[in-house]
Order: structure tokens, then sequence, then C-alpha cells
């Protein structure tokens, strides 16, 4: 999201958004679609679910071209890439382009903590606003249910005289809930005698890490979610054999639980252009993009598809390529990387207080973070172009240096003012992107193979893309490695989890640092959405509340 004039996501953002002329969403996607209206389940007059069967009767259509936007480095307000996706969006449909934009559904822990609500700010969100960023239509609850109906089965069938014959001290499954709460990380259960089953410690994540939110986002059908979702490693036997939730004969509950929040959730932009919002998970802790489904199916529908994947091009970007995207086979067109004056004074030494005071130099000393997330979209062989997202407080000197930076990387860097003026605001970006997808035929490729071994796609990752020398871990950690590489999982890609303040794993490290160590503290599969993930640093899969969240200033009104 953009930061208004005071900085915050404001109020003008909700009074913009309530002011907004909506169009009934079954009337929209019949006029824009040529969708029979049995094919949308309504969820109220503005949003709407598209069902499986007519996203199935889409197969024999072209694709559109795919348009991903990402970012630099962020500074802790966010730099608005959510926003300049909404904003390229309108700005395609307006030069006579069919655009469709697709976003990740907001969690509501960052919505009550710090960072706010996913919708984009200013004349560039999708609407309804509040809606989304709370319930919407039931997703990430029913994810949530899915996830936890599983951990009480595991408990349940260990009490009931454990058939599968986990070992209760290795069940790795943990809890969610969809909201920051640092005191439930880890937790005992099982206490107050027998009844109550056998005691261990346990935990939470939160709903966007769980692994069944990424199975979601990755399941092209039912049948697909129901298989992926039984796939799942709860645990291990006494002889360190995997216990899946199949074995438990919890996956078909679970799949009934998910039936509706597998269908992509549709809704309108400011503009009344359509967009799917489907599918939340972070990408500092997951893997951080939109559903398979509801990509797949925009690239049926329109011409063009801005779809943004989370934080920078280390986290996000570099999971839909080498997750998303080989799984998928999905091909980009283009990328958009957002850049904000902000933000590159930042990396160049400006600190949080002073980052509405002009200084150039501070602009031109944080050019290595943005340079770097330019050679790493280049890397996958997709053309970029830099959209310079605009403040009230960024300054004539300041922007002449950012685009100084981009001609001497070859790249346009566009100045885009959709916060404040929409669509309108983002036209010579949308012509931009146009001009790169037609001029610039993209050759995407991955950064690894399938067939490298788990340590070395780390290895690959962290010296190609956040610039470090080497990865260490400890023993245990290499063995667990060997053991996955060992037990046929060596052929699934890797899922990073760090901090999105940095491009190592020190969230003060700023710029662009080089010769720096990746430390690995955790590594786990995820047998169901089919990828390992590794825990770097200190990252957390529950956030906390900050010292003044959010939630502080809310009231009905």
């Amino acid at each position: 999201m953009t930061v208004s004039d005071q900085h915050t996501k404001s109020d003008t953002d909700v009074e913009i958004a309530k002011a907004a002329s909506l169009r009934p969403i079954r009337e929209l996607v019949a006029e824009r679609w040529d969708t029979p209206e049995d094919q949308l389940e309504s969820y109220g007059q503005y949003k709407a679910k598209l069902r499986l069967n007519f996203i199935e009767s889409l197969s024999d259509r072209p694709d559109g071209k795919l348009i991903l936007v990402t970012a630099m480095t962020p500074t802790h307000a966010g730099e608005g890439k959510t926003t300049t996706t909404v904003g390229l969006g309108d700005a395609l449909n307006r030069i006579g382009k069919d655009a469709i934009v697709c976003l990740r559904e907001p969690s509501l822990g960052p919505c009550f903590g710090m960072k706010g609500g996913g919708t984009g700010g200013g004349y560039a969100q999708v609407v309804p606003t509040d809606d989304i960023n709370l319930h919407f239509t039931g997703d990430l609850h029913a994810i949530s249910a899915a996830h936890n109906l599983l951990a009480s089965m595991i408990d349940n069938h260990v009490y009931w005289g454990n058939n599968a014959d986990l070992d209760v001290r290795r069940i790795s499954w943990r809890r969610v809930l969809d909201m920051n709460d640092r005191a439930l990380r880890q937790i005992t259960i099982g206490l107050g005698g027998p009844a109550n089953g056998f005691p261990r410690e346990a935990g939470f994540d939160i709903t966007a890490a769980s692994e069944v939110n990424a199975i979601l986002c990755l399941s092209e059908s039912l049948g697909e979610l129901q298989t992926r979702l039984g796939n799942i490693i709860v645990g291990q036997t006494r002889d360190r054999h995997p216990v899946r939730a199949r074995d438990i004969g919890a996956e078909g509950a679970m799949a009934v639980l998910l039936k509706d929040a597998i269908q992509p959730n549709v809704v309108q932009t400011l503009e009344n252009n359509l967009a799917f919002v489907h599918g939340g998970p972070f990408a500092n802790i997951a893997h951080g993009c939109n559903s398979v489904l509801a990509t797949k199916a925009a690239l049926k529908l329109g011409s063009y598809v801005v779809t943004e994947a989370g934080f920078g091009t280390d986290l996000g970007a570099e999971k839909f390529f080498n997750i998303k995207c080989r799984k998928a086979e999905l091909q980009p067109h283009c990328a958009v990387l957002v850049a904000t004056v902000r933000a590159l004074k930042a990396h160049g030494g400006t600190t949080a207080s002073d980052l509405a005071t002009e200084d150039p130099e501070a602009v031109k000393n944080g050019a290595p973070n943005l340079v770097r997330h330019v050679e790493n979209l280049k890397k996958f062989g997709v053309p970029v172009v830099i959209a310079l997202n605009r403040f009230s407080t960024d300054t004539e000197a300041e922007i002449a240096i950012a685009r100084d930076i981009g001609m001497d990387l070859g790249v346009d860097v566009v100045v885009a003012d959709h916060w404040a003026r929409g669509g309108e605001g983002a036209e010579d970006l949308a012509k931009s992107v146009v001009r790169i997808v037609e001029e610039q035929p993209a050759d995407f490729r991955l950064l690894y193979a399938n067939g490298e071994t788990l340590w070395n796609k780390v290895r690959f990752v962290a010296q190609s893309i956040y610039g470090a020398d080497k990865i260490i871990a400890d023993k245990a950690v290499r063995n667990r490695f060997q053991e996955l590489q060992n037990t046929g999982f060596g052929e699934y890609p890797v899922c990073i989890a760090k901090t999105q303040y940095s491009f190592s794993t020190d969230p003060n490290l700023k710029g662009a640092p080089e010769h720096h160590v990746v430390s690995i503290r955790d590594v786990h599969v995820a047998a169901g959405a089919e990828f390992i993930v590794v825990h770097c640093g200190r990252i957390m899969s529950m956030p906390g509340l900050p010292r003044k969240p959010l939630a502080l200033n809310m009231s009905i009104d």
C-alpha cells in the first residue's frame, strides 16, 4: 500500500473507498466476461466467487500477457506494490487493454497490527475495502478451520489407539490463527489428566504461513486439492517414517471445508475494472503469491494480467518464478519493479524520522539496493520497468536522480501517480509495459533445475539473489537436508523464510550487502505444497503486534 500525505494508511483512503460508485458484481462480470449467471456465486452485491466448472470451460482460449509487480527492499510502511498493481491494471484498461488484476487476500494480522490492510490506497484500490480487509468471503477462516481440524484429528488419533504409530515427540503439525499473537508461538497442550490426551509441546503459526494456504493457492481442482492435503506430513513414527494426513483419514473432511474457498473471489477496482483477490500466503514466511486458479482464469479472460508477489525480488518475485511459475508452467512477460524515493533514502542512510526531508545524496547512496533488484529480475530472463511510486514529499531533484539510476541500468523509470490520480496517473507506466511486452520478448528461465540438491538450491538463491558468500547450518540441520534429499524430496523447490527488510538475514543491514553469510535455523518439508521450507535468521512464523497496533485506532462509526 502507498502512504498518504500524512504518511499513514489514512482516513483519506477510507473516505475515497466509501465514496466509490460500485457496480453490482454480477452485472459487471456478465458485461466484461460474458459469464453465465449460474457460474457466479454471489457474496452480497459486490463480491462473488467464480465456479470451477466455468474456469475449466476456458481451457481452449489463448492466454493473455502476465505482468509481475514486485518491489525494492521496503521500508516498514511498504512502497505501494498493491497500489501500483491496481493502478497499473486500471491504466491498462484506460489505454484499451482488457486487463485484470490478481491479488492476495489480506490477513487480519497485519490489518490490526502495523502494516494495515492489503487493498491498495488512494485512488488505486480494490473494493469493497472493509469487506476484503476483514472477513471477505471467509477463505482464510476456512483455511484455518481445515488446518486446525487436522491438528485436532492428530491428537484424537493418538488418543484412540494411534494406529499410525505416530511418535508423540515428533508431531510437527502446529495450529494456526489469522492474527498476530506472540503468546501462542510455543505452548503446552494436553494438560489436565488422561481425559485430555497426552501432554506435549505445540504452538501456533499465522494462517498466512499454513501449508493448507499454500496448497489452496497451488491446486487447480478439488481432486488435486484433496490429494495434496492427504500428502501433508504431520510427524514421524518412532523409526522416523513419515506419517501423512491421509494416514489418519483427515484429507476428505479438510477438502470439504475448503470446497468453496478454492473458488477464486471476484471484486472490482475503484474504476470498475475486475480483479481477482484469492489466497493469502506471506512472502517472508511462505511463497507469497495469489492462487494459480485465479491467475490462470485471468489469463484466459483478459489480454493483460497484473499480479503481485509479496515484498521484494529476493522474496516474492523469486518464489513467484521458482515455485509458482515452475509448478503452474506460467510464462511471465514483464516485471514492474516498484521503487520509491523514500526507500532509496532509507537504503542510503536516512533515518526513518527524516525520510520526508529532501536528501538527493541519500537517494544516490541508496541506488545499490535498486540495482540489485533489477539484476535479480534479469537473471530470470524477464524484461523490467521501474515504477517510481510518487509521494507528496518527493522533490524534483530526488526524482531526477532516481531516473538517472534507471538510465545507467538501461531500464525505463516511469514516475507513477496512481495513488492521487488512479489509472490516469499510471498511464505512462502502462504504455511502457505494453511497449516492453511487444518489443522485448521475455526469455523466461528458472534459477535452478529440479535435479540440483536441496542444499545447492538454497545456496544458489543466497549467492545469486541475496549477494551472500555462503550458507551455514549446524550439523542437525545439515543432516535434515540430507535426510530430505535421500527420502525423495530432492526434486522440490525451496521456499526460504527470511526478513523482508534486507537482502541478508539481518533486517538492519540496508542497501545491497555483499559477503554476508545466510544462517539456516531450520528446514522442513511441505509435502502437500511440494516445496521445502527453509527458515533463516530470526524470522518468525507467528508475528507479534507492535507497541501501538492499528487496532487501537479502530471503532464502529
